[in-house]
């Protein structure tokens, strides 16, 4: 494929996945509506094709497909859907600290970010233990060590772009938790938990290419990652 036909397939597909999201947002917006049926699950293949497009790390596209799982699995209000569901977000956050492990610059400002993910998981997992069903306390606290350090990871390794994207990953997340532990919620919470959702794995995604686009890392300039992604 010509770099002219590069640019136009991977604006095309930036362009399915914002339609995806703008209609997944209005339905849930608006209320009940099969638009969100129908248009959560094309938001992570239509974001996984524009980053494979454009040349990212397979471990990026992996952690979106996991994404895509999960996002299928919790159309349903199942337990076992749930369960699965985090699973598959779960893998997900490997391939993200596989990736930021692999492809990630030197460790930056780590004595003053760590500290505050840490503190953070301990209050939440604390404040949420005893309202969250017996059998999701202990799935649901190891899922939030995973997801809280890929946050900090984002943020130390691949800097304020795609530290932004993991810090909504880990809010819209909690923003799920909170619901199964029966807290009052915002109006409409499905909306903001998938406005959260939607915003961080696209800032994790530019975020990923813009360091690799931007220089040599300490593995592989970006032109050296496309031609040998793990």
């Amino acid at each position: 494929m010509n770099p002219a036909s590069t640019h136009r397939t991977r604006h095309a597909l930036l362009a399915a996945f914002a339609l995806a999201a703008a209609v997944d947002l209005v339905s849930l917006a608006v209320g009940p509506d099969p638009g969100h049926t129908v248009a959560k699950p094309l938001l992570m293949p239509f974001l996984a094709a524009y980053a494979l497009v454009s040349g990212a790390p397979r471990l990026l596209v992996g952690a979106l497909l996991c994404g895509w799982g999960g996002d299928v699995l919790l159309l349903s209000d199942a337990d076992p859907a749930f369960l699965a569901g985090m699973a598959c977000f779960a893998a997900g956050h490997v391939c993200y600290l596989a990736l930021f492990q692999a492809y990630g610059g030197p460790r930056a400002r780590v004595a003053l970010i760590a500290p505050v993910y840490a503190t953070g998981l301990a209050v939440t997992v604390v404040a949420l233990w005893p309202d969250l069903p017996a059998e999701l306390r202990v799935p649901v606290a190891g899922y939030s060590v995973l997801l809280t350090a890929m946050a900090c990871a984002s943020a130390v390794r691949f800097g304020s772009v795609a530290g932004l994207g993991g810090a909504l990953f880990l809010l819209s997340d909690t923003l799920i938790a909170t619901g199964v532990a029966d807290w009052p919620q915002l109006p409409r919470p499905e909306l903001w938990i998938m406005l959260t959702y939607i915003a961080a794995q696209f800032l994790l995604v530019d975020g990923v290419l813009r360091t690799l686009e931007a220089g040599p890392g300490p593995m592989a300039t970006y032109g050296e990652v496309r031609s040998t992604t793990p």
